[in-house]
């Protein structure tokens, strides 16, 4: 049975202009110009350079300046002459498509850790079985550079896989010469085995033997730190085992990711999008648009429409698509530089609201002096939603007399001290980690003690939220602190 029904539904959408500002809002300085690039690249009605006289639309790539808005007395949405219903459907799809991708920015990437291996795998004189198998147990490595995976299922997965039977002391023949590959420690299958590794290739000395020791028969004291017990284990004197303590800590726990965070601190470069400069007494704020650049319409591309818009009375099928082309390059072109000024607005409000609330902290660069501040109050000064200020802040830097700092570091919760007075949490955390690094290092400092040392001066605090700072901070707990 056939029924027609009318209903009424309330349903929010986000135009393409909304999502292409969002998407931008996020963007830090070193991705937007690459974004610009790419657009730039893309539609050839935009274009790059000072305006002139009568340009559709531009954004100011000067600092301290602001992109006033074009004029045109061109009328590019055409009244009745061309609306969204006279635009095929697949050339709707490819705007809105073309909003949804989200753009890869491309950066430049050096060799792997998993490619220096199998460079280094090649060069030994191995027979074709043993290099498969070598090549299989590098795939399974980790990021943190360890094989986390039994031999017996690497041989099954051999078998089933690469069609070759492996036993287990074939795999443990190669395994070895893996894991005498450079980086020192790389394809261990534990943290004991990782640092025995290392320790094997280094000079001979009383030192280096009393810590192999240490390692191979005494890991789990030394693990937990209990010297008073390998002390007399090992009957060895507080002198030798300082020494020998220290050869470990020169280890490297973790090659794999020591590799992978050297590779990237090697590509990676903050850009700050904001610079904040105190000159007596007084703060200047200034944007970083120095990569980005003046966009226009292409005047080209302007006249190519006026053409065809006044000429409706002898319009083919081919000037009419011709039209409809125009006019979407036209308008993604003038929605992107719309999108371009308005994100600088957004950024400028957002940062003169901080400095509002941070004012102490930019003029003296005193970590004590920061305020708590948390999304909702920068929302509140700035006009616009929490999740905007939350965009705006995420992945940003701004350039200070004191540093660079990332603009998360200036949010943080509140707790109010005994007299009732609200403070940040951060003070609080510099507190715990001025005690924490001033301390007796035979004797740490317990939460409770921590707890007990905040209350005194004024900080009404829980052991447990001691300890959630104190793991926020990344602190050991006291018993991993111990020193000899």
């Amino acid at each position: 049975m056939l029924k027609q029904q009318l209903q009424q539904k309330l349903q929010l959408k986000l135009s393409p202009q909304q999502i292409q500002l969002i998407r931008l809002l996020e963007l830090p300085a070193i991705e937007l110009e690459e974004r610009i690039k790419h657009e730039l690249e893309e539609n050839p009605a935009l274009e790059e350079g000072q305006e002139t006289p009568g340009d559709f639309g531009q954004t100011d790539g000067e600092e301290n300046s602001e992109a006033s808005s074009g004029e045109t007395d061109i009328d590019l949405t055409l009244g009745d002459y061309l609306t969204e219903d006279d635009i095929p459907d697949y050339k709707l799809r490819e705007i809105r498509e073309r909003t949804d991708q989200k753009e890869d920015i491309p950066f430049s990437a050096g060799q792997s850790l998993n490619e220096y291996l199998m460079q280094q795998l090649g060069l030994r004189d191995l027979s074709g079985k043993e290099i498969k198998i070598g090549e299989y147990i590098i795939g399974n490595i980790d990021d943190d550079g360890y094989l986390r995976r039994d031999l017996s299922s690497i041989a099954d997965d051999l078998i089933f896989q690469a069609g070759k039977e492996v036993n287990e002391k074939e795999l443990e023949s190669v395994l070895k010469i893996v894991q005498d590959l450079d980086p020192p420690g790389i394809c261990a299958r534990n943290l004991q085995e990782c640092l025995l590794i290392q320790l094997e290739k280094r000079e001979p000395s009383l030192p280096i033997n009393l810590a192999t020791r240490i390692v191979k028969d005494y890991f789990d004291e030394f693990s937990r730190k209990h010297y008073d017990r390998i002390l007399r284990l090992m009957n060895i004197d507080e002198g030798e085992l300082k020494r020998a303590m220290q050869e470990i800590t020169l280890l490297n726990p973790k090659p794999g990711g020591s590799w992978e965070s050297s590779m990237e601190s090697a590509m990676s470069q903050v850009t700050p999008d904001f610079i904040v400069e105190a000159h007596s007494g007084e703060l200047f704020l200034s944007m970083n648009n120095r990569g980005i650049p003046c966009l226009h319409i292409n005047r080209d591309y302007m006249d190519m429409f006026q053409s065809y818009a006044s000429n409706k009375a002898n319009q083919t099928p081919e000037m009419r698509d011709a039209v409809q082309f125009v006019k979407q390059k036209l308008d993604s072109a003038q929605w992107f530089i719309d999108a371009i000024r308005q994100r600088q607005e957004t950024l400028q409000r957002t940062m003169e609201a901080i400095i509002m609330l941070q004012r102490d902290f930019f003029l003296t660069g005193d970590e004590s002096s920061l305020r708590p501040m948390i999304l909702k109050d920068v929302a509140g000064r700035a006009g616009y939603d929490i999740s905007t200020i939350s965009r705006v802040s995420n992945s940003k830097y701004v350039q200070t007399n004191f540093g660079i700092y990332p603009l998360k570091y200036f949010f943080s919760e509140s707790m109010a001290t005994d007299s009732g007075e609200e403070v940040s949490t951060r003070e609080v955390k510099k507190i715990m980690k001025d005690y924490v690094d001033g301390e007796d290092k035979r004797k740490p400092l317990t939460d409770e003690e921590l707890a007990s040392i905040l209350k005194e001066k004024g900080y009404v605090i829980a052991r447990r939220t001691v300890a959630k700072y104190r793991e926020q901070m990344d602190i050991p707990v006291a018993r991993l602190r111990k020193e000899i």
